[in-house]
């Protein structure tokens, strides 16, 4: 432990397998797209994660491979009310009815897909998530989006305590410092004991007729 005064210390971050290929029902699997919005992945915008840059493309090629297999496809969409408790951590953003909200366009929703809007960290907080996944007889959650430590991990943590599979690409997630990152992952593995991949490692087996 650090007592008072000490200085921060150096620690080496447990060690967590990435599996190669996870394959999973296409019936009752969804992919979550999580933030992906202007205020979070433009360099515009309020609260900008530059390493969301590097997640857009295999993101997409997730969702592609998703929408051909008929897989739900749901967008968390931060959004907030102007006077929102949450900006005294974070200041203003994601502000409703602003271009902060937009989903970037290179990952636009389809009309089939679904959106979800959260006004905290937790997409199933307040929210009908829960309902539409239960609907939909859901078991498995690909998890994707920004930010790793924040709301990508309150996701998983909120999905698994509620008994849905957690899978996390971890090409398709983002953090505004590598700790951060490796935080997210540890709590994701080690706490809830989901299951870390890439992006081509996931493919989606419909059920033989």
């Amino acid at each position: 432990m650090i007592s008072p005064g000490e200085g921060p210390m150096n620690i080496q971050a447990p060690d967590f397998s990435i599996e190669p290929e996870v394959i999973l029902p296409a019936e009752s699997s969804a992919v979550l797209i999580i933030d992906m919005i202007f205020d979070f992945v433009d360099p515009r915008g309020k609260l900008f994660v530059e390493e969301t840059r590097k997640t857009i493309a295999p993101i997409q090629q997730l969702i592609r491979r998703a929408r051909e297999a008929k897989v739900c496809l749901i967008y968390i969409q931060d959004w907030h009310r102007p006077d929102d408790p949450e900006f005294a951590i974070w200041g203003a953003h994601a502000v409703q009815d602003s271009e902060g909200i937009q989903i970037d366009p290179a990952l636009a929703p389809s009309p089939q897909d679904f959106i979800v809007r959260k006004r905290t960290y937790d997409p199933f907080f307040a929210t009908d998530l829960d309902l539409l996944l239960r609907q939909k007889k859901i078991t498995h959650l690909v998890i994707t989006g920004t930010v790793a430590n924040i709301c990508v991990l309150h996701a998983a943590g909120s999905a698994r305590l509620r008994g849905y599979q957690v899978i996390v690409p971890v090409d398709t997630i983002s953090a505004l410092q590598p700790f951060d990152l490796q935080i997210a992952l540890r709590q994701i593995t080690f706490v809830y004991q989901g299951k870390l991949t890439r992006s081509e490692g996931i493919s989606f087996q419909k059920r033989s007729l």
